[in-house]
């Protein structure tokens, strides 16, 4: 296929070589042409094809290293689907996680890589409303589908309503542990999420195994009791290569 002006003709190269990754033509884990042979084909420079490549890595879709081939990504694409009228009291042990992974035919894995008291960081502060010397429970958990790093979990818990760290244990989804806040009277009622579209850090990188500063979403998610008050905050932060994010809701009569 010809490439077409005035569209700069290392977008079209990027354009045609992602149709072909989607089409199946380069499988997950397979290397793609060498630049040498793809700037023959395409009749450019291989710093156009360079350019191509680069784009592509800052989509998720291929990985490089230096003196190596170009590999398509080993990512699975999930559907991150949250139903406004979902009640976690009707499954309070259950993952919405777990449920994801199902739903898309793979495997899910959650492992507690934090849990402690600490001092909360100021945006935390601020959702909470909580006094300089308050403390909060922070729990990370970093998630996995079929052993692909997909998804970190940060979620905070002042320890006025958590009572102690204990409440996290054992380990459980978002579910069981508000349904552990309900048995102590601040269950929650509503739920608030927003969603940030930001570059990665390098942290965030090392564990996606994603390109550093490569988009990622960060979901807020906010549990709010009835007395209108956050009793919980939880950050999930998502390779924007890997989720896509889908929200539904019922109508009330």
């Amino acid at each position: 296929m010809g490439l077409e002006e005035p569209r700069a003709k290392y977008r079209q190269v990027a354009d045609l070589l992602r149709a072909a990754i989607k089409a199946g033509e380069y499988p997950p884990g397979t290397a793609l042409p060498g630049q040498l042979d793809l700037a023959k084909k395409y009749g450019l420079t291989q710093s156009s094809i360079s350019d191509a490549v680069a784009l592509l890595e800052r989509e998720g879709l291929v990985r490089k290293a230096q003196g190596r081939p170009t590999f398509v990504q080993e990512i699975p694409t999930v559907k991150r689907i949250r139903l406004i009228d979902k009640d976690y009291r009707t499954n309070p042990g259950g993952s919405a996680f777990a449920e994801e992974m199902r739903r898309s035919g793979l495997t899910s894995k959650a492992d507690l890589v934090e849990l402690d008291v600490i001092d909360p960081p100021e945006q935390i502060v601020a959702l909470f409303g909580l006094d300089d010397d308050e403390q909060v429970i922070i729990r990370r958990r970093h998630m996995f589908a079929d052993d692909i790093p997909i998804q970190i979990a940060i979620s905070y818990i002042p320890i006025r309503y958590a009572g102690s760290k204990d409440l996290a244990l054992p380990d459980t989804g978002p579910s069981g542990i508000y349904a552990r806040l309900a048995e102590r009277g601040f269950g929650p009622v509503r739920f608030v999420e927003e969603i940030e579209v930001r570059s990665s850090t390098v942290e965030e990188s090392r564990f996606l195994r994603i390109p550093t500063e490569q988009i990622v979403f960060e979901v807020v998610r906010s549990a709010i009791d009835a007395g209108d008050k956050p009793v919980e905050a939880c950050r999930n932060i998502l390779s924007a290569a890997q989720w896509k994010l889908a929200y539904g809701w019922r109508q009330e009569p």
